[in-house]
């Protein structure tokens, strides 16, 4: 419990300084903003925001079925429902509902949301049993952190696909974040242009214990192979869980009939993950020194 007090101060510049005792205080502090809603928008193509102001879910359409990826808080979930009614698309169209990773923030919704539209849940694969058991890795006790848990229809592996008529997103392993951390990529028009779009999963360190007694075996070079891997990665719109990894309120705001896309960005991914690495690697720095001290 301490160390999971301790990693989620961390988190509260994302909503202000606030004065908190427990776990259950800063989960409920950071729900302030997590459950906040949001109006709903076109992002490019056939990309839509359903989500909520501190949480991202995404719906991509095709006239044959939509795809979802993420949802939100349990609590919030049926915002991400009124969201896609609000645009004019129905819930009981989308097919697949996709994670990126076994969180009660990107996955809280899902069992609710396969209840409402029979979609089949996919995940990466090593996140399978966390999302069929509703806890976070490493720390099955804390029920603070549980979800609703939710039968995974499909595991999948680096390059596996799901298709939806004209859409098909290709499963990307960045593992670190959670054991099955997936990121989903897949390609829009920009107007006469072609866009690689990824939804990247994460690679903060956030809650995850990475010396001593990590969150689970392998996390360390797990994350080393994210950060390898995305190296050799050609994004052009970066999406991901949470929307101030990408600067979302800002470029919403820069959206503009005729203008040039704010979402386009093809260095901003390059960048992003070079300062998730300098981060993980400051804090396995950390987080080895503290494990040696306690040995003594």
């Amino acid at each position: 419990m301490k160390k999971l007090f301790i990693a989620l101060v961390a988190l509260l510049p994302l909503t202000g300084t606030v004065q908190a005792q427990t776990l259950k205080d800063l989960i409920a502090t950071l729900r302030a903003s997590w459950d906040k809603p949001t109006e709903p928008f076109k992002m490019i193509d056939n990309v839509y925001y359903v989500g909520t102001e501190g949480l991202a879910s995404y719906l991509i359409t095709s006239p044959q079925g939509h795809v979802l990826v993420d949802t939100v808080m349990p609590e919030a979930t049926s915002q991400i429902r009124a969201n896609i009614e609000k645009l004019g698309f129905r819930v009981s169209d989308i097919k697949f509902l996709l994670n990126t990773h076994a969180h009660i923030d990107h996955a809280g919704g899902l069992a609710e949301m396969k209840q409402a539209t029979g979609a089949q849940v996919v995940a990466g694969e090593a996140d399978k049993p966390l999302l069929e058991g509703g806890y976070y890795p490493g720390a099955r006790e804390e029920t603070v952190l549980a979800f609703p848990p939710v039968k995974v229809d499909r595991a999948v592996r680096e390059g596996d696909t799901v298709t939806v008529g004209n859409v098909t997103l290709t499963a990307r392993e960045t593992p670190g974040h959670s054991p099955g951390c997936t990121s989903w990529a897949f390609a829009v028009k920009d107007g006469d242009a072609t866009r690689s779009v990824l939804i990247f999963c994460s690679g903060t360190v956030a809650l995850n214990r990475l010396a001593g007694n990590p969150t689970y075996p392998g996390i360390v070079d797990d994350y080393r192979k994210t950060f390898a891997r995305a190296k050799d990665m050609k994004v052009d719109v970066l999406l991901a869980p949470h929307p101030e990894m990408y600067k979302m309120k800002e470029k919403r705001a820069k959206l503009a009939d005729g203008a040039p896309n704010p979402f386009v960005d093809p260095g901003e991914f390059t960048t992003y993950a070079a300062t998730l690495q300098k981060a993980f690697e400051e804090a396995l720095v950390k987080q080895t020194a503290a494990a040696q001290e306690k040995k003594g």
